[in-house]
This record gives structure tokens, sequence and C-alpha cells, in this order.
């Protein structure tokens, strides 16, 4: 079957027990879905922005006026990773408690703060400092993600949470051209010294940052039946509704993620009614159990308060923990590459100077725009041509993981001083890198649903950890800076080997199907 474009503006179907969409309008933000859609890739997208923008003026302006030694910036990039790392850890349980869209742009309206005053730095400990609480933002992925799973319903949302993961991800990217050139601007035409033009650059990302969680705030909703403290007694009336409209959804075989059939989809051969039990002997029948089925699924993927008993719960569960490993290496090893790989660029060609080894950097951000949701995309696809088995979705994972570490060790061992190969092979690894990234939060939305939040956050925490250890690796590679990705690629492959047999969702688990 083609695909139908006009999904892409049309209001989308909704799952009628729990309000969910069953395709994206992306180009609908008048849309309530669209409008979420919108507000989290693009909330996503400048707090990434603001996250990384020292990292395209640091290679030389920023280290040049702050008379700073590569340790301390290394230092920097640490502190700023170990902030993002506790605050999506965090998020995750407040997320769960206070719904995803207040957790945002709270997130994003702190990070605004620290973005403002990035201009009063004037030494090395004050650069450490402000980079911490700017990584405050990086934190954001948590709710964007939680907040996404909470409006598509599961037969798009890994395409979902893959495409504002990808778009929000490219902020790391468009730093590198944006950030550079807004400083060239107020150096050429406004007669700025390199001294005050850095400082003032920051201004632009805290204005986009406030005005885009303002928008949230104002504009958009917890959830898809509204108030996110109503989302218990809103479920019960959607699927008393669904059942007084004669809505209902068979158990066929036991894949409890099909669209919704009503009554009028059951087989008229099979409509004869059963003496002894009072029900249609097949159709009806199964159309009861089916229906009891779905909602308990429905009842059990609705999201809990979190307590610290179930926090426990999920952490140590083998598919919590699949999930942290596989994440710690794809988003951790894009986020310690991502840092250092314009200082990689000059290193081993150091004709292209700041700007252009920046914007050959900056590559590698901005493929996200379609290699993470082509993750995303993949997992939804495998789902649907293995008829809902979650262990294809988990398999593709592990495949793009596996092919993003085998990529670092050629790109470490061979550190090429040749830029097409060096290009090449920064893209391959950036296919497989982000794509590994965009399958992840594919299969997150399956495993322990009435705990997503908790998940996401441990998950999107241990990308952020995969991110300090590594660049700690690099911090102490003495700028070699082909040996760390080399290292990286041990780290990727024995890790998704190790975890490769662990079922995608606990035995037993309601709902998630």
């Amino acid at each position: 079957m083609m695909f139908d474009i006009t999904v892409l503006w049309k209001a989308p179907r909704v799952n009628p027990f729990n309000k969910k969409a069953r395709s994206i309008p992306v180009l609908n933000p008048l849309n309530q879905y669209g409008r979420v859609f919108t507000f989290s890739w693009l909330g996503f997208m400048i707090a990434f922005w603001s996250w990384y923008a020292f990292s395209p003026l640091l290679t030389k302006t920023i280290k040049k006026d702050l008379n700073l030694s590569q340790a301390e910036i290394a230092n920097s990039n640490i502190l700023a990773l170990t902030a993002t790392l506790v605050v999506r850890f965090l998020s995750g349980p407040l997320c769960d408690r206070f719904g995803p869209r207040k957790v945002f742009a709270g997130l994003l309206l702190t990070g605004a703060i620290p973005t403002a005053l990035a201009g009063t730095v004037k030494n090395a400990t004050g650069l450490t400092i402000i980079r911490f609480f700017v990584g405050i933002l990086g934190g954001t992925f948590v709710p964007c993600q939680v907040w996404s799973t909470g409006f598509f319903d599961k037969n798009v949302v890994g395409t979902a949470n893959a495409l504002i993961g990808g778009w929000g991800n490219a902020g790391g990217g468009i730093t590198y051209f944006v950030m550079p050139a807004i400083f060239d601007s107020l150096v050429e035409h406004f007669d700025l010294t390199p001294h005050v033009a850095w400082r003032v650059s920051f201004i632009v990302p805290f204005i986009l940052i406030t005005a885009t969680a303002l928008g949230m705030l104002f504009f958009c909703d917890d959830c898809p039946t509204g108030k996110w403290e109503e989302r218990f007694e809103k479920l019960s009336e959607c699927i008393s509704e669904s059942h007084n409209a004669g809505v209902i959804v068979y158990n066929d075989g036991g894949h409890l993620d099909k669209g919704p059939a009503t009554r009028s989809d059951s087989p008229p051969e099979k409509d004869v009614k059963d003496k002894n039990s009072g029900f249609n002997s097949d159709s009806e029948a199964e159309a009861q159990t089916g229906e009891a089925i779905v909602v308990d699924q429905y009842q059990h993927e609705a999201i809990v308060n979190p307590s610290l008993k179930e926090f426990g719960q999920v952490l140590i569960s083998p598919q919590s923990i699949t999930l942290i490993c596989l994440y710690f290496n794809s988003f951790g090893g894009e986020l310690a590459i991502n840092a250092i790989l314009g200082a990689y660029y000059l290193q081993n060609f150091p004709s292209l100077g700041q700007t252009s080894s920046g914007q050959w950097a900056a590559m590698f951000g901005l493929v996200n725009v379609v290699f993470r949701p082509a993750g995303g995309v993949v997992s939804d696809l495998v789902y649907k041509w293995t008829d809902g088995n979650l262990w294809a979705k988990k398999l593709w994972i592990h495949f793009v993981c596996i092919m993003a570490g085998t990529f670092c060790l050629i790109l470490g061992l061979v550190d090429p001083h040749h830029l097409p190969t060096m290009v090449g092979l920064i893209v391959g690894l950036a296919f497989f890198m982000d794509a590994g990234n965009g399958a992840n939060f594919g299969l997150v939305p399956h495993v322990h649903p009435h705990a997503n939040g908790i998940l996401s956050g441990a998950v999107g925490a241990a990308g952020n950890l995969g991110g300090i250890v590594f660049a700690i690796i690099f911090r102490y590679t003495n700028m070699n800076y082909h040996k760390g990705i080399w290292i990286i690629g041990v780290f990727y492959i024995s890790m998704s080997l190790m975890t490769i047999w662990i079922p995608p969702i606990p035995k037993g688990q309601i709902g998630g199907r």
C-alpha cells in the first residue's frame, strides 16, 4: 500500500480508547496533535542548539579570549554533560507526576537563565559553572519523548519519537552554523570586538528558548484528553464511551496493538447466536474477550504517579538495562564525538580554519534530521511486517549499534587525513549511530508503559552517562581523538552483543504489545 501524503496535514484518525493519534500531522500545527509534535521537536532543537552553543566558538575565539587550556575546555564539556545526566534522571519521574508539558517548559525557562548569563564569563571557572547550568537544557529530551508517547499510538510512536528526537538533535549541528554566523555578523557589521561579540551572540538562543517555552504553556495540552491530573478519569470515560458506542477490538492473535474495529467488521458468516451462552457464537464472544483484554491493556498503560518501589523495579528490569546499555553507546557516543569533531577536523585539516572545520563538524549533527527518524521509521515498519513482534524492533537496535561500533573502529584505526575519506566515514557512522537512537525510543514506549517517564528518564540519562565516560576518555587521550573513537567502538559492539539475548518486554507484562 502506497504512502498517503495527505496524512501529513490531515487531522489524524484517533484511537477511541486512549485518544492517541494513528498518524502524524507533521505539517499541521493548528491540529492538537500536530501542535504537540511541532513544539516537541522545536523546543528540543532550540534547547540542543543552546546546550552546544559554546562548542563551535570554543575551538578558537572563546579559548583565546579566556586563555583556556585544552584540559579546561574538556572539563567544561564533562560538567555540561553531568548536569544533563542528573536532570534527565530526575525529569522522568517528574513527567510521571506533573506531566511532560509542564516539565518541558520548566526546564526550558530554567535553562534560559544561564544562557542569557553566558556573556558574564571571565575565566575557566566561570565557563565551567555556566556550562553546568546550561546543561539543564539537555534534559528536555526526556519530557519531549514522554509527551510524544502520550499523543501518538503504537503504530506510529516509533516514527514520532524518532522525528522529534532527530529534528531536535539537529540543533547540535545547526549551532555549528548559526553561532559562528552570529559572531561573524556582530564583528563585521556591528563593529563589535571578538571579546564582546561572542558574549552578545548568546542572547539569540535565550530569546528563542523563552518564546518556545511560553508557547508550549499557552497553546498546548498535557495529554490528548486534557489536563494531566484528570488522565485516569478521562481514560475511563473514553473506554465507557467506546463500549457504549459499540467500538470493540478483536484479540487477533494476541497482538493488542491492532487498530480498533467496529461491530460491523465481524464476519457475517459467524454471526450465529449461541443459545447456551447468549452470545453470537464466534464473533460476539471473541469481541467480548478481545474488548476485555484491550480495556485491561489500556488501563495498565496509563502512567501512574511514581513510587520508590516502582522506580527500583523498573530500573533493575533486564529490559530496562538493555535499553540503557544501548543508549549509553549510541547517544553517549554522539554527544562526545559532536563535542570534539570540530577540533578533530581542524587537527587533521589545519587549512580549514575554525569556521570551515565547524561547518564540516556540523554535518554530524544535521544529518539527525534524516538518520534518527530513519531508525524509528524502520522500527515501526519491521513491527508491522512481523505482525507486532517486538523482537524485530529489538534486533533492529542491536544491528545498527553493532554497525555503528564497526564504523567507530574503522574511523579510529584509519585516522584519515584525506577529507573525502573522513567525511564518508563520519556520515556512515552518523547514520548507524543516529538510527540507533531513533530505534531505541521506538521500543521504549512498549516497555513498562505505566512508568514511561521513569524509563525514558533512565535511558536518556544513560546517554549522557555515556557522553561523560567517552568525554573523559577523550580528555585523557591527549588530543588523540581517533584513539577515543575506536575505544567507543569497542564499547558499542561488546555491550550490544552482551544484551542481545534479553527478551524485548518482561514476561507477563500487561499492555505495551
